[in-house]
């Protein structure tokens, strides 16, 4: 079966951020995304918002447009962010972004009805139906499809590194989970999410594709929700690694961590540099030492075994990645990711307050509220 990927000839960014709506009183899920739509609607006029539903009824999301840098990203997503507010202020709905909601039950949640999540929930049960969950999406242009793989499969290399630094997800249904991101290991259990396969080259992943489809796994190309994958109908890696990310100055440098990794391996892949791959069981127990241990994680560097504490790598990392931010236009972003292990990531902030309030998670759903402004 052929996947046609029609490539960009430039790095593009593109955004995904889900964010989810609460009660201003209860602080408990809103499951108002409707009238929300219908108050940005009516406040957008002509104009056609970047703002779109998602599984429950609960959540919205903001997806960008095609741009060349993450300031121009960061700007769509104010414009859509700051039409969000208003839309929802009068309906008594504030606005979050994390991994998990701290308290509310699955249970209570409304599926937004369409045919692709209706035949989700019928298919996946009572797993589909515990998604309460919250992430966000970035997509790198890259100009050819065979270079995907390489690139997807170096890539997973990264993936701790990722996830310890946008955890956000260490409570759920009002239950310390003990893990950074429970959020991680919750989405893995859908039948077509998880981790990539780590494919040679875009001929074994269209192979893959038409065993998928003869069998009924998925019924369309993009029905693969891992968490990196190929997005072939806009020609993008697409990583979808990160929890939800609970700040604006947090997501800014999340999108230049990401921008300027893919841009510095298609550097690498183009000058004939065999990029690295990690064995795929040293990628499933990174991603679970990230999710279980966030930003204390031990991770393994390479094919030899080697660990290392992540934020010591990190450091590494960005030093590394340095001259790619500069030729981005995004140092000063790729610059304050070294900012969120010294401030402490999302999953942190929640337990301290939670601790420093008795156990109060209306406490760490006010503090998401407010965090979501900066």
């Amino acid at each position: 079966m052929v996947v046609p990927f029609p490539g960009s000839p430039r790095p593009t960014l593109g955004v995904e951020w889900e964010i989810a709506l609460v009660d201003r009183v209860t602080r408990d899920l809103s499951n108002t995304a409707a009238e929300v739509f219908d108050a940005v609607a009516n406040l957008a006029g002509p104009e056609d918002p970047r703002i779109t539903k998602e599984l429950l009824r609960n959540t919205v999301e903001l997806v960008t447009g095609i741009h060349s840098t993450v300031g121009e990203a960061m700007d769509d997503l104010d414009e859509s962010l700051d039409l969000l507010r208003r839309a929802a202020n009068p309906l008594g709905v504030d606005l979050i972004c994390a991994g998990t909601h701290p308290f509310a039950q699955w249970s209570t949640q409304l599926v937004t009805r369409t045919p692709d999540y209706d035949e989700l929930i019928e298919r996946t049960q009572w797993w589909g139906r515990q998604m309460l969950i919250w992430g966000v999406h970035v997509h790198v242009g890259v100009s050819s499809p065979q270079k995907v793989f390489p690139i997807l499969n170096a890539l997973l290399q990264r993936y701790p590194h990722l996830l310890a630094l946008s955890a956000s997800s260490p409570m759920w249904a009002g239950v310390n989970t003990g893990y950074a991101s429970n959020r991680a290991l919750m989405f893995q259990q859908l039948p077509t999410a998880g981790l990539p396969y780590q494919f040679a080259n875009w001929g074994q992943y269209e192979d893959f594709i038409s065993d998928q489809m003869k069998t009924g796994v998925i019924t369309k190309i993009g029905g693969m929700h891992w968490d990196i994958r190929p997005a072939p109908r806009w020609g993008t890696i697409e990583v979808r690694v990160f929890d939800g990310i609970s700040t604006r100055a947090e997501l800014s440098s999340l999108v230049a961590l990401v921008h300027c990794l893919i841009v510095d391996l298609d550097r690498r892949f183009e000058a004939g540099e065999n990029l690295p791959n990690l064995q795929p069981w040293h990628v499933k127990e990174n991603k679970w030492r990230a999710a279980r241990y966030g930003l204390d994680a031990e991770i393994i560097l390479d094919e030899d075994s080697n660990e290392r504490l992540v934020t010591d790598d990190l450091n590494d990392l960005l030093e590394k990645l340095a001259p790619t931010a500069a030729r981005l236009g995004c140092a000063d972003e790729l610059a304050s990711v070294a900012e969120i292990p010294r401030r402490g990531a999302s999953y942190q902030r929640q337990r301290q307050v939670a601790e420093a309030t008795g156990g109060d998670l209306v406490a760490v759903v006010d503090a998401l509220v407010k965090e979501l402004g900066t």
